[in-house]
């Protein structure tokens, strides 16, 4: 049976790649809160009006992005609100809207009720959510984090950034997992104790600047998928307020065919599983450590044995977020 997996940014002078980031990295380890803002507004579902989907000719998709409307630009959802209240009257609006980084256009209905205009479609400007800091490059003040994209949870879409934030947050509790249904930390939001800027959506995480302080003497050393080893490791996560903390996990399979699952993991901790049942939503980013080195961070849980899951390894992150800066 097959198992199911749920989720919790070069210059050529040689004919290889040439990467800058430390010798040493600083594993992370912290829950944080991250805010994104889109590029245009977000379309995220339809509803209907007078048993009817109103989704334009051609007609718009999920994860489409408003940029225009009759030629005004649309950046927020009070913007779409103000140009849809002014050319309602109408009954038809020319709108501009870019889907898989090409724009397109197409003409949207304007519904009429109860003196209000009504468009049919559910939008967004921004997200909101939690995750892992994985890693600090102390050189450079790139750091990554979660370990793979962020999506849009009613749509499961790609988040294209326009802007960004990683911010601190404390745990206040944790959904258990079990079985057949992932759990979740639970946090309480300082939206004002800014960590960096989020300039990079990728599918290995996300990536910007690092602004806050932190303690060079925590750099380790990284290895690659090669010397790593099967057997004893450990996750850095937080479960509790804002204490990071190591558990016990058992490294049970390397995938070099894999770049988003490379390192596949059960955790033999028995706090940690007495605290989450397994991998939870927002472990995602989590450090994986072995023999004091930084080799991963942990992307995905298993559905039907959420005591596994899989990890990325750090070279992948890091790669990522050298080009940040190169």
């Amino acid at each position: 049976m097959k198992k199911k997996i749920y989720l919790l940014f070069i210059l050529f002078l040689f004919p290889f790649n040439v990467y800058s980031y430390s010798s040493k990295i600083i594993p992370g380890g912290n829950t944080i809160g991250i805010s994104i803002n889109t590029k245009g507004v977000m379309v995220v579902g339809f509803y209907k009006i007078d048993g009817k989907y109103n989704k334009g000719n051609p007609e718009l998709k999920e994860g489409d992005y408003i940029t225009k409307i009759n030629d005004i630009n649309i950046n927020t959802v009070d913007d779409l609100i103000n140009a849809v209240n002014t050319y309602g009257k109408d009954k038809l609006i020319s709108l501009s809207y870019i889907r898989n980084n090409k724009e397109k256009e197409t003409n949207l209905s304007i519904i009429e009720t109860e003196d209000t205009y009504k468009t049919g479609l559910y939008v967004k400007d921004s997200v909101t959510g939690i995750g892992t800091l994985s890693y600090i490059d102390p050189e450079s003040n790139v750091y990554g984090a979660l370990g793979h994209e962020v999506q849009e949870s009613s749509s499961k879409k790609h988040v294209d950034i326009e802007s960004g934030k990683i911010f601190r947050n404390s745990i206040i509790g944790i959904e258990r997992s079990k079985d057949g249904s992932p759990g979740s930390k639970n946090a309480k939001f300082y939206n004002s104790t800014i960590y960096g800027d989020v300039i990079k959506n990728t599918k290995y995480g996300i990536y910007g600047m690092y602004s806050s302080k932190y303690d060079i003497d925590d750099a380790v050393e990284v290895k690659g998928l090669s010397d790593i080893k099967l057997g004893k490791a450990y996750i850095r996560t937080v479960t509790k307020g804002e204490e990071v903390k190591d558990y016990e996990i058992e490294i049970t399979k390397i995938n070099k065919d894999s770049k988003l699952k490379s390192i596949a993991f059960k955790i033999t901790d028995k706090e940690l599983l007495e605290k989450t049942g397994g991998v939870v939503q927002g472990m995602s980013g989590s450090p994986i450590m072995q023999d004091g080195y930084l080799i991963g961070a942990v992307t995905h849980v298993l559905i039907d044995d959420v005591k596994s899951g899989y990890g990325v390894s750090i070279i992948t992150m890091l790669n990522e977020g050298d080009k940040l800066v190169n």
